[in-house]
């Protein structure tokens, strides 16, 4: 009874898909002379804004352009510096960049603006005030002037399609950057989550929020928590760099008020919030009070370029929106899934739908595709079950062609029980996306836009099994991050952590601080990575991925290797690596 049951439920899954895409009109080729030139400047040079954006751009067959990695990349203290002898990002030198670009015909752009106005995420916690960028020629602008010229020179040519990325200001600055530590962070942090007066209305401006900094929600001044004395000055630098953050993100939002910039589009992210009414929460308000239709405020800020790209997609293809079906197992979706969210999980996921014009259906009948959300457990003593449960839908699903988007939320409440016993008894090639590391905003955002862009493309890609380059670059961002986070995140991070701390007497954190014989803390990665990475490799190795829904058809993964491990910012925390696919097409 159940196999024909299983059998009707295919059958109607696949006449669901084949009335989608007929609905969508003959499938003609999105970018019918080849790939298109997007010109990325992106937030920092870590993997998830690099590697990862290259993998996601190549997949929906964009040409990504960037800068020179020197150009965007961020040094933590005592690390060798980028040519130009800072710490971060070379303002001029992205922003003619970016011109070059324009005068080669590039009509596509997502650009980070803590890069391009401060030299990266972490320099934008940091920097303190206005200050002018020298371009090449010996003109000095300041940075709303650098901004102002910029959006001008850009609008000039209409067919262009811009994205603009920009951030809340997260609530403390970076450890390890402009002598800021560990002490600073956490008291920083404290003071920033304390509530501060509530705005509204008219009284919901730039100066009356930055005025109120200082203030609780008493009105009574705030004292630092501290369990130590901070270095004179960080709570005025802290909210320097607040303010002068805001009324860059204020000048921006009030520069494309104006018809010459339909074409221009805001996407900002919250970075390391939290639930109470912090100092962000008046931030929060005023900028989406001043943004305009087609512009968005959403939870996250390392997964920005992701939504920007695959929201491109969507233009260029004619996106006409989704139907998805929503589970979420564990039953926590109702709270944060972590400090650093300041919304309920459900509604960080319900954002994303909205953000991508996905309909949310109460069953999977009729939908297109399911969104699986792995919650932490409500109770407990029923890890077994959800686990049980998660593999359970993940098996079910594949035996009915329902394409998976999956979303380990659970903020590591299983440990790698779970991740192991996914890499035993799913096929995790299957998948159109995963994402499980780091802060669950990003986690959300980055799963549900590369699981949105594999499946627009496949619905209006003409023979998308015969796109043999997208289809590669598809399967390296799909297991980038199921290796990072089931076989990186769960064991040898921690190893890592040990081994720098104990056995070598250095900081996790900075090699350079003490400095320690790098070459040793590499050899410990690929030596860990060999061992745990390998039942994953395994897994996609043997797997299949989709690559086409109608008619439905699925290509061997091919065999995956692993090398040039490295540590992006010589620390612990992230790692970079180069993967490689190898098929029956691309061997001998």
């Amino acid at each position: 009874m159940r196999d024909t049951v299983s059998k009707l439920l295919a059958a109607s899954m696949a006449l669901v898909l084949l009335a989608g895409l007929t609905g969508c009109g003959a499938r003609k080729p999105t970018f019918p002379d080849g790939p298109v030139k997007l010109a990325y400047v992106p937030l920092d040079d870590r993997p998830d804004n690099v590697e990862r954006v290259e993998y996601l751009a190549e997949s929906l067959d964009y040409d990504l352009l960037m800068p020179g990695r020197d150009l965007y990349a961020t040094k933590l203290d005592g690390q060798p510096l980028n040519a130009d002898g800072t710490q971060s990002g070379n303002r001029a030198a992205l922003y003619e960049w970016v011109l070059s670009q324009e005068e080669a015909g590039c009509d596509r752009y997502i650009l980070s603006l803590d890069q391009m106005l401060s030299g990266g995420l972490v320099s934008s916690r940091a920097m303190t005030g206005e200050s002018s960028v020298t371009l090449t020629d010996g003109t000095a602008l300041t940075e709303p002037e650098l901004l102002d010229s910029l959006l001008s020179l850009l609008s000039k040519d209409k067919k262009n399609q811009v994205w603009l990325l920009d951030s809340v200001m997260r609530l403390a600055p970076t450890v390890g950057y402009g002598g800021f530590g560990l002490n600073e962070y956490n008291a920083l942090r404290d003071y920033g989550i304390a509530a501060r007066p509530h705005l509204a209305g008219d009284a919901l401006s730039v100066e009356n929020i930055t005025a109120d900094y200082r203030l609780g929600a008493d009105g009574q001044e705030l004292e630092v928590p501290s369990a130590e004395p901070l270095p004179d000055g960080a709570v005025e630098n802290y909210l320097a760099a607040r303010v002068r953050k805001l009324r860059l993100s204020a000048h921006l939002l009030s520069a494309l008020d104006g018809g010459a910039y339909a074409n221009f589009h805001v996407l900002i992210g919250v970075d390391d919030s939290s639930a109470e009414d912090s100092i962000q929460k008046n931030e929060i308000a005023y900028l989406s009070a001043n943004l305009r239709a087609g512009d968005w405020l959403l939870s996250g800020v390392d997964d920005l370029a992701f939504k920007a790209i695959t929201k491109l997609y969507l233009q260029d293809c004619g996106w006409n929106g989704a139907k998805i079906s929503l589970r979420y197992i564990g039953g926590l979706e109702a709270q944060p899934a972590c400090n650093y969210d300041y919304q309920s999980l459900e509604t960080l996921v319900d954002q994303h739908l909205d953000f991508f014009d996905l309909q949310k259906l109460s069953k999977t009948s009729g939908a297109d595709f399911q969104i699986l959300v792995l919650t932490a457990p409500v109770e407990p003593k029923r890890t077994g079950d959800y686990a049980w449960a998660l593999s359970n839908a993940l098996s079910e699903n594949r035996k009915n062609r329902i394409p998976t988007v999956l979303i380990d939320a659970s903020n590591d409440a299983y440990g790698a029980v779970i991740h192991d016993a996914l890499a035993e008894q799913s096929e995790l090639s299957s998948l159109l996306a995963y994402s499980g590391f780091l802060d669950m905003a990003i986690v959300t955002g980055t799963a549900i836009s590369h699981g949105v862009a594999r499946y627009a493309w496949l619905t209006h890609t003409p023979s998308p099994e015969k796109d043999d380059a997208a289809n590669t670059a598809f399967v390296k961002t799909l297991s980038d991050s199921v290796i990072k986070d089931f076989a990186f995140r769960n064991t040898v991070r921690n190893d890592l952590y040990a081994y720098v701390r104990d056995e070598l007497g250095g900081s996790p954190d900075n090699f350079y601080k003490p400095e320690i014989d790098r070459a040793q803390v590499l050899s410990a990665l690929e030596a860990d990575m060999a061992t745990s990475a390998a039942p994953v490799l395994a897994n996609f190795s043997s797997g299949k991925i989709l690559v086409s829904l109608s008619p439905w058809v699925e290509s061997g993964c091919g065999t995956l290797t692993l090398s040039n491990y490295r540590f992006p910012w010589n620390r612990v925390f992230e790692i970079g690596m180069d993967i490689h696919r190898q098929t029956s097409a691309t061997k001998g």
